[in-house]
């Protein structure tokens, strides 16, 4: 049965007519889970309390207790829908004072309803945060909005809860149309298609939600995971062993299908997990899914009357679960040696070579940005110098394959590949997962999308390697952004930036619509940018290039490199979380994460030629002067560096271009030339300033 979108509702006018003990009975009955004395009496309260002020709204909207916002995993105490506002009121029964995350609590529900429930993109919404016992002197009514019309959370204790809804009704200019219950049902129903960061998705999917419930869905997601899943399950029924791309733009979905998969093939009873060698993406995941699964624990523990399960015990669940790709490796080279150009069983080590220590336990690994894995000559010397291991024979594309190949009757191998994100010395790039099968693995059926030959990632020469084992499948290849989810475009418009097509990238901007992209040359200005934008529980923070060592001089320290579980996990309250708008991450430890909003900071380690024709690409190899980057490798990478940071934030972003140094003598390594040119062939594409 599918899950209710609310426990109870009524027309106003029905519900005053209901006795309390009537509609406490029926939130039980729709409530899934054991309902306890304090719960029960908070509903009693809330009953109570707006009773006292809906007379005069009877016939005028309805009411809903316990509405669902699925992104967040929670329910809203209480939706009045009058006219045409809707107000959120969230209760604090067991508490007699406002607090600021209770605060932050409501905004979220009002500011995640506004942007991903379709009833109300063109509706007024109200949050309001109710203490009963709080005092009088603590209530506030101020009536301030923004552009897309939800109010800063009003406060108010049972006193002044009348003013709290009718305020809003006299003072905020709204159309007046007769109540219809059909309408508010519309309404309370309407299409709901969030877009969460990777963090939120994660939780979700642990806490057993599906990917409909949590996400938008429809379009490239849900083809690629239904193709995915078919091609899981042929391998599975006719015994055969295949490696698969998902390929995409920045923030369509990867990973999202990538960990969907692993928990689907979980809960149909098959092992399978998801890998990564982006080290902050999989410790950031893994903290976020223990504390969360902690706190759940204890509430359930709690009913159950035990003690909850201690935090390693948690984390030890999670690292079944999500791993980097580096363990997962190590894992599977115990017992194994060198032979030739193969890793073999040591003799007399395992049973046999179909010992299920030598075998994986999953049949389907997924291996998130796959684009990362080490070239041959770069994991020989790692192999070399960390592990001892002489004349290791495979790139680590081909040695994760063979660890799958170990398998005695079916295995996938699923790749999650980046478009334009290879960012570091020794990542093998797609190019290298082709060539590894065509060496070693030309019994593997190998799916991907031929989009791969447009996007550059792979040539047709490189694809006609692996002609007769290529089963094409367009819908592996995501097309669309799903990060900055007020404009699908960024990801179109960054790489029109980066590519120099000023008049292309100056169209793409102007088709924005609601997502900001401001300019300045002050710091100070860019943070206030960013704290005036941002509401709730919103996270917004500083990114700049790893070669960016001259910003600090406006104070950006990319060589410092913060706590990046605390920049991303923690609230406004703690000076370590990104809202703090102390601490500069970089390209290599934001790559598969997300923000809010981003201040990116610009500096002269991608500056632009006179004419604004090319890039110049530089490195700061002293303290005197900037060095050129001539390789064409480690250019690319500079490019694709500034591509993850233009492309992390998903509401809006300030880029700050520093103004250089005027002073006498000046300082040879901040010429204002440089900064001015950048600024200049931004603020010609169109970058308001500010």
């Amino acid at each position: 049965m599918a899950a209710l979108r609310y426990y109870y509702s009524d027309a106003i006018s029905t519900f005053l007519t209901r006795s309390t003990d009537e509609i406490v009975g029926k939130l039980t009955l729709a409530s899934q889970h054991d309902i306890n004395d304090e719960t029960s009496n908070s509903w009693v309260e809330e009953i109570e309390s707006l009773r006292n002020v809906l007379e005069p709204y009877k016939d005028r909207g309805s009411v809903y207790f316990e509405y669902n916002i699925p992104r967040m995993g929670r329910r809203a105490d209480v939706v009045l829908l009058i006219d045409e506002l809707v107000f959120i009121l969230e209760y604090k029964t067991a508490g007699s004072k406002f607090t600021h995350d209770a605060r932050t609590q409501v905004w979220d529900y009002a500011l995640d309803l506004k942007n991903f429930q379709e009833g109300s993109l063109e509706r007024i919404i109200i949050p309001v945060l109710v203490a009963p016992s709080e005092k009088d002197k603590n209530c506030s009514f101020n009536l301030r909005h923004f552009e897309d019309d939800v109010y800063e959370p009003l406060q108010t204790n049972n006193n002044h809860l009348v003013e709290a809804i009718s305020l809003p009704l006299e003072q905020i200019p709204h159309a007046t149309v007769p109540h219809s219950d059909e309408r508010d049902e519309r309404w309370a129903k309407s299409g709901y298609e969030p877009t969460p960061t990777i963090i939120e998705a994660a939780v979700a999917l642990y806490e057993e939600n599906t990917v409909e419930d949590i996400t938008k869905h429809g379009g490239d997601i849900d083809k690629a995971s239904a193709e995915l899943c078919r091609i899981i399950d042929n391998c599975r029924e006719q015994q055969r062993k295949a490696i698969c791309f998902i390929t995409g733009v920045p923030g369509a979905g990867k990973t999202l299908i990538g960990l969907n998969t692993a928990i689907d093939q979980f809960n149909r009873g098959e092992k399978a997990v998801y890998l990564s060698g982006n080290f902050p993406l999989v410790e950031v995941l893994q903290e976020a899914l223990t504390r969360d699964y902690v706190r759940r624990e204890k509430i359930k523990a709690k009913q159950e009357g035990r003690k909850p399960c201690t935090k390693e015990e948690a984390k030890s669940k999670v690292k079944a679960f999500i791993q980097m790709i580096h363990h997962y490796r190590d894992l599977y080279l115990e017992g194994t040696e060198v032979v030739g150009n193969e890793i073999k069983p040591i003799d007399g080590y395992f049973q046999s070579h179909t010992d299920k220590a030598y075998i994986p336990a999953e049949h389907v690994a997924i291996f998130d940005e796959a684009q990362r894995a080490w070239t041959g000559d770069e994991l020989k010397r790692f192999m070399r110098e960390k592990k001892g291991i002489k004349d290791f024979p495979y790139s680590e594309p081909e040695y994760l394959i063979s660890c799958m190949d170990r398998q005695t009757d079916w295995g996938v191998v699923v790749c999650l590949v980046g478009n334009g994100q290879a960012i570091n010395k020794g990542e093998a790039g797609l190019t290298e997962w082709i060539e590894s099968i065509h060496r070693r693995y030309q019994d593997w059926d190998v799916y991907m999308s031929e989009y791969l030959i447009d996007s550059g990632d792979v040539s047709k020469e490189e694809l006609a390697l692996v002609k007769q084992q290529l089963k094409p499948r367009e819908d592996l290849h995501l097309k669309m952004s799903m990060r900055s989810f007020r404009s699908e475009k960024v990801s179109i418009f960054v790489n029109q930036l980066l590519a120099l097509k000023q008049a292309d990238a100056a169209a793409t901007l102007k088709e924005l619509g609601n997502y900001p992209i401001v300019l300045t040359r002050s710091l100070d200005t860019a943070k206030q940018w960013l704290r005036d934008h941002a509401r709730g529980s919103e996270r917004f923070g500083l990114l700049a290039s790893s070669k960016a060592e001259r910003l600090k001089a406006i104070s950006i320290n990319v060589r410092y490199q913060p706590d990046f579980v605390h920049w991303f996990l923690e609230d406004d309250s703690d000076i370590r979380s990104s809202n703090a708008l102390e601490d500069t991450l970089t390209e290599f430890k934001v790559q598969g994460l997300e923000i809010d909003w981003a201040c990116v900071a610009w500096d002269a380690d991608l500056r632009l030629n006179k004419e604004q024709t090319a890039w110049q690409h530089y490195q700061l190899r002293s303290g005197t002067q900037w060095q050129n980057i001539n390789k064409p490798i480690n250019k690319e990478y500079q490019i694709n560096a500034y591509r993850v940071l233009l492309t992390r934030a998903r509401q809006g972003m300030v880029i700050v271009v520093p103004n250089g140094d005027h002073g006498i003598p000046p300082d040879e390594t901040r010429k204002p030339e440089w900064y001015d040119g950048i600024y200049n062939y931004l603020k010609n594409i169109g970058i308001k300033e500010i």
